[in-house]
């Protein structure tokens, strides 16, 4: 079978063919060089009105970099036509091996962008003997062809977090799509003001808004206000693993500053190593953990009576009624306001603020997964820690999209990977 049959199968094009190809080169630098010419009769498109137009002059011969075969780099060559056109004037043609000016043929971009899904950029590129930025561009195309012909349909439940990407106070407002059939990264958006989620509701459409039934967020004051005014008709759930942070961070400065005191004072350190003994759930805790926890229960400390309220708090999500666990958290809330734990009443205090959206939580149990914000969270810091951070936020955004938009792909007749 020769080479030329089976680039007829995969990637054959209506108006050319091939010619012959040729080795070029010797050693690492061998390549294997792959003619094509113009079917006899047949005329260029036009790059601007994309219409057969006559054949003006020719241009030098260019190379596109096809996708390698057996480890060695496969280049397409073409001399390019200029055409005469009565709209446009003399442009050069529209090949359809290839975007534009770009040299490398559309079959190895989405083959770059494929496996930039798999491994690193980085790797990609040492790996098919290409440079950084050709699979950066591969990617990119692959997100702005993707973004254009996303579907919006059946969209009902919406997860809204932040991540932060740069060090100080660099955030991305992220917005994902939580539904059962479906999860994915809807819209990136920069910082995590009132003016980011306002962009997201403008390009998302009034419409499609008005359809949502949920909306899992954490308690930032921007979110929630922008929530209740662009889709006031979905059910806001505040997600519970942001909850259950604000908890242990209490518990963690009550420690921080019983451990501090009873330095000062000079007693047993009996609180020493203990932070993730006090914060573990009992189901994660291990066998030495339970015997360490009981060793402090020993002792009336803050810090023991602060994590016995946050594990009597965990009842709280056992409950199905949101009237049953409203008067549930009303009843814990009163008890930690009597407890003289600063820190603890502060979350009680926030809890109570926060009220009617924490039921909500019950109102969408079964329905709404929140636990996949924090699972496609956790995705998008291993994106960018997987590139040891971007500089940009147009990599980052690019990035993001590629691994988590589940962005559609255009039908080819062959797929390398």
């Amino acid at each position: 079978m020769r080479l030329k049959s089976i680039l007829n199968r995969v990637e054959m094009h209506r108006g050319f063919v091939f010619k012959g190809a040729r080795f070029e080169g010797d050693g690492p630098l061998l390549c294997i060089v792959v003619d094509i010419v113009p079917r006899v009769g047949s005329r260029g498109l036009c790059s601007g009105c994309h219409e057969a137009r006559p054949c003006y002059d020719h241009q030098p011969v260019r190379q596109f970099q096809f996708v390698p075969l057996w480890g060695i780099l496969v280049f397409f060559a073409y001399v390019m036509r200029r055409v005469e056109c009565p709209i446009c004037g003399i442009l050069i043609e529209e090949v359809p091996w290839a975007e534009g000016k770009h040299h490398l043929t559309k079959s190895y971009s989405w083959f770059l962008a494929t496996w930039a899904k798999r491994m690193s950029w980085k790797q990609v590129a040492d790996a098919f003997q290409t440079s950084w930025e050709n699979v950066f561009r591969s990617v990119k195309t692959a997100v702005e062809w993707g973004r254009a012909h996303v579907k919006l349909d059946r969209i009902a439940s919406l997860g809204i977090d932040e991540i932060q990407w740069h060090r100080g106070q660099s955030y991305l407002t992220l917005v994902y799509q939580i539904d059962d059939h479906c999860k994915r990264l809807l819209w990136i958006g920069k910082n995590r003001t009132e003016a980011t989620l306002h962009g997201f509701f403008d390009w998302f459409g009034k419409e499609r808004s008005t359809l949502l039934k949920f909306i899992c967020s954490d308690m930032w004051k921007n979110y929630l206000t922008v929530i209740a005014e662009r889709a006031a008709k979905a059910i806001n759930v505040l997600d519970r693993f942001h909850i259950m942070a604000h908890m242990s961070k209490a518990i963690d400065e009550v420690r921080a500053a019983e451990v501090k005191e009873l330095k000062a004072k000079g007693r047993e350190p009996v609180l020493k190593k203990a932070r993730w003994v006090l914060l573990k759930r009992p189901e994660n805790r291990t066998d030495k953990d339970d015997i360490r926890l009981a060793e402090l229960l020993r002792h009336n400390l803050r810090s023991v009576r602060a994590h016995l309220l946050m594990e009597d708090f965990q009842f709280f999500w056992d409950y199905v009624s949101p009237t049953w666990a409203g008067r549930f958290l009303d009843n814990w809330c009163t008890r930690v306001m009597r407890s003289r734990l600063e820190p603890m009443k502060k979350v009680a205090r926030m809890l109570r603020n926060h009220r009617s959206l924490i039921l909500n939580w019950f109102r969408a149990k079964g329905t709404l997964s929140c636990g996949a914000v924090e699972g496609l969270n956790g995705k998008a810091r291993l994106t960018t820690k997987r590139a040891y951070g971007f500089r940009t936020y147009d990599a980052i955004e690019i990035a993001l999209y590629h691994t988590l938009g589940n962005l559609p792909e255009p039908d080819f007749t062959h797929r390398f990977c």
